[in-house]
């Protein structure tokens, strides 16, 4: 009994060392690619960030998203949770000035030519000032809508589950409001539309 129980916890750590080094040579990606990878991130995330501003609610998997507006590039205002009500949603925030958020909207924009009228909203918050995106979209433009908020403790994004703010964060929201799926990091190609399946 005791040489079967020496293997199995030689297996074990031979395998946790085996992670620890995929994760010191290749970097979390692979790892942050699964849905297991994320959920343990936002956990980490959640347990680390600031108390939100007092009356900030912020979704967590299985929350209704709360009720907030921003504005469109337009400067009209959009209140996020009832604009797109009935579709599900895939919500990215982003900045200009962010390298992986930059690099995944030509993902973001194929997925969300492929949607049709019932299928996933996609919908880009970007925490930056609105003249920035405006040249930016004329480099890199996109056809779903684009909302502008200021980066803080009460933005979109901690709103939707990021009370860290990291860019890019992506969440699915179903069609009647609730927080699904939450994403940090860019897509890689071909990757939405798999996670986007619920």
């Amino acid at each position: 009994m005791r040489s079967t129980t020496k293997i199995v916890l030689v297996a074990l750590a031979a395998g946790a060392l085996g992670v620890v080094a995929s994760l010191t040579m290749n970097g979390p990606g692979p790892l942050l690619g699964t849905e297991a990878g994320q959920r343990v991130l936002q956990e980490a995330y959640k347990a680390t960030a600031p108390e939100p501003p007092t009356g900030v609610v912020v979704a967590g998997r299985g929350d209704a998203i709360p009720a907030f507006t921003v504005p469109g590039l337009d400067g009209k205002p959009v209140n996020v949770s009832t604009a797109w009500a009935g579709r599900p949603m895939l919500i990215n925030v982003w900045a200009s000035w962010c390298g992986p958020c930059i690099e995944e909207m030509p993902e973001l924009q194929r997925f969300h030519a492929k949607q049709d009228a019932n299928g996933v909203q996609v919908v880009g918050i970007a925490l930056d000032d609105a003249e920035a995106v405006r040249d930016f979209l004329q480099r890199v433009p996109v056809d779903y809508p684009i909302l502008v908020d200021d980066a803080g403790p009460a933005d979109a994004g901690v709103r939707l589950g990021n009370p860290k703010g990291v860019l890019p964060y992506s969440v699915l929201v179903s069609a009647d409001g609730v927080l699904l799926k939450q994403r940090i990091g860019p897509f890689a190609h071909g990757e939405i539309d798999a996670w986007a399946t619920h």
